[in-house]
């Protein structure tokens, strides 16, 4: 009895203090659900540094530091394609037909008309070794352009994922996530004037150019930069005088890689509305099973 009368003081305290418990229940849930973290989020904390909103608010960084290491990969293998192929060509320059002004120049240009795609004609292979040559650069310059591409893609995945993760970490915070998604929609957009603007410029230059340079009518040169930018590259008219090869090295390259970005961020902005659905539909989600995970708490039931 003396056993069981010890006992009696201490259930009714656990009573008590059980019958406390609902009154203060939505204070404590209140605070628990201030300092609790997403059950069903995916673990992020290691990305925070990198994705954070004041960080998405800072100024532009110098072009090289925003590089990807995949770029950097592509650009390095870009190189090593032009050098082995500029010498090769430079060494068999005597099979290779066509307008020609110096060995070496000639045999750059040569190469970034093969790998561009470009392919005026007007430097050509007469032998079978330097046609061989030329076939197996060709194939090899379409590699590179798919790697490109594939980093284009894969860039677009890294994108969404990043606005995916700073929407998480935002959806507390209010109107947080409804200004993320619209400076990510403003920054596309403006990246797409950016470019427009840009290739504009390029397309203006080098009709300029080549009226000037290399003497042709108004109507060729703009003829001869469209079939260039979109590597038709028809023939008819192309690059003749040292100088005009020599710009002709670096503005078909900036030109096209102009355009891909073009190209690219059109892209981006087409399926920026893709994005902010994806964004709410996972959000929604998480939302969902943050309050079945409350209430299953609450309820004893974890």
């Amino acid at each position: 009895m003396a056993y069981n009368g010890g006992k009696e003081p201490l259930l009714s305290e656990q009573h008590d203090i059980q019958e406390a418990k609902p009154q203060n229940d939505h204070m404590v849930s209140t605070k628990r659900r201030k300092l609790r973290r997403s059950k069903s989020a995916p673990m992020v904390e290691s990305v925070l540094h990198e994705s954070n909103f004041n960080r998405f608010l800072e100024g532009p960084k110098p072009i090289v530091d925003q590089l990807n290491p995949h770029y950097k990969r592509v650009a390095a293998y870009l190189f090593i394609y032009l050098g082995i192929s500029t010498v090769l060509f430079f060494l068999v320059g005597n099979r290779i037909s066509g307008v020609k002004t110096y060995g070496i120049l000639d045999s750059i240009y040569f190469c970034i008309v093969t790998m561009t795609m470009v392919g005026y004609g007007d430097l050509l292979p007469n032998s079978i070794a330097t046609k061989l040559l030329a076939c197996a650069f060709m194939f090899f310059g379409m590699a590179l352009v798919g790697l490109c591409l594939s980093r284009v893609v894969d860039a677009l995945v890294v994108n969404q994922e990043i606005l995916l993760i700073k929407a998480i970490h935002l959806r507390r915070e209010a109107n947080s996530m409804e200004t993320l998604t619209e400076m990510e929609t403003n920054r596309v957009k403006y990246k797409c004037i950016r470019f427009s603007i840009l290739m504009v410029i390029l397309m203006a230059f080098g009709t300029i150019f080549l009226t000037t340079v290399e003497k042709m009518e108004i109507v060729d040169a703009f003829y001869c930069v469209c079939s260039t930018i979109t590597t038709l590259g028809y023939g008819d008219k192309s690059f003749s005088t040292p100088v005009g090869r020599v710009f002709a090295i670096f503005w078909i390259l900036m030109s096209i890689v102009c355009l891909a970005q073009l190209l690219f961020a059109f892209a981006e902005l087409y399926i920026d509305s893709r994005q902010r659905s994806l964004v709410k539909c996972v959000l929604t989600d998480l939302e969902a099973a943050d309050l079945d995970y409350h209430y299953r708490e609450r309820c004893g039931l974890i």
